[in-house]
């Protein structure tokens, strides 16, 4: 059967068959395939949730470091509790980055570029060519927030074991993250820059 496994719109000999035009999708392909290519409007709904949450993300790690900031003046003894409470606002500003860095990045694979006045307004490292650019970029922010979470259960823990454990486990995380990473892309490890 002439056209087949080839797509719509293909004909002559890059189809390999002779010159003759595709047969038209029926009324109800067109209506479905129309319904298809609308949905995709969907991906608003967890983009702004996405937005809404690295917003209330970056509020709280403010509040946080307002409170730090204000326990550390009024008892600057023992410091190693302070510290723990400043790298948990480094986290919070980190895991909130990482979910603004997702709704960037589906915005613009499923509706459209960010363009505002005909520039481009995001910065180059951030443009989202495929689900795997969005991959690389979620992943480096988790392994970036894993090494902050060590950072303060090195601080708060007492217990050398509980440290070597908690390291072991997000070694562990941070291992699997990498090889997916470098070898679950499609494109041979494309997405490990």
């Amino acid at each position: 059967v002439a056209g087949v496994g080839h797509p719509r719109g293909v004909t002559g000999s890059a189809a390999g068959t002779p010159d003759r035009k595709p047969p038209e999708p029926s009324a109800l392909e067109q209506r479905f395939e129309w319904l298809l290519a609308s949905s995709r409007v969907l991906v608003v709904i967890p983009v702004v949730t996405l937005l809404l949450a690295s917003f209330g993300g970056f509020v709280y790690g403010v509040v946080v470091f307002v409170r730090s900031f204000q326990d550390v003046v009024r008892h600057p003894v023992p410091v190693g509790n302070k510290i723990g409470l400043f790298l948990l606002v480094v986290d919070l500003f980190l895991v909130s980055a990482t979910l603004l860095i997702a709704a960037i990045g589906l915005y613009e694979l499923f509706i459209s570029r960010v363009h505002v006045g005909g520039e481009r307004r995001i910065p180059k490292w951030l443009e989202m060519q495929d689900l795997n650019d969005l991959k690389a970029r979620v992943i480096a922010m988790i392994v970036l927030v894993a090494s902050v979470s060590f950072a303060q259960a090195v601080v708060d823990f007492d217990n050398s074991r509980e440290i070597l454990e908690v390291g072991g486990g997000i070694a562990l995380v941070v291992g699997a993250l990498t090889v997916f990473l470098r070898f679950g892309s499609h494109g041979g490890g494309r997405g490990s820059a």
